[in-house]
């Protein structure tokens, strides 16, 4: 959801993960493509600003696609995974 903070402010979702070598990736999923990273959070985070400033000029604010919200998703992880890599000659 974009909440207006004042005239001419806006507050945008984002979501920030750390890939495998430490940088911090941020996306806001508001815009098809609006991600970036940086070298630490508070560069990430500049980042991300700059980059929803040029999805705002490029598509508008009414192109913005509707933010609902997040939910979580439980799936199984056992057997298969955990004997994965062992070789068996047996067919189960």
């Amino acid at each position: 959801m974009v909440q207006k903070t004042s005239e001419a402010r806006l507050r945008f979702p984002v979501i920030v993960e750390v890939d495998e070598d430490g940088y911090y990736i941020v996306s806001c999923p508001l815009f098809k493509g609006c991600h970036t990273y940086g070298g630490t959070i508070e560069e990430a985070m500049d980042n991300i600003r700059e980059v929803i400033e040029m999805c705002l000029e490029e598509e508008g604010i009414d192109r913005a696609v509707k933010f609902v919200g997040y939910r979580e998703v439980e799936v199984e992880y056992g057997k298969a995974s955990i004997n994965q890599g062992k070789r068996s000659n047996q067919i189960p």
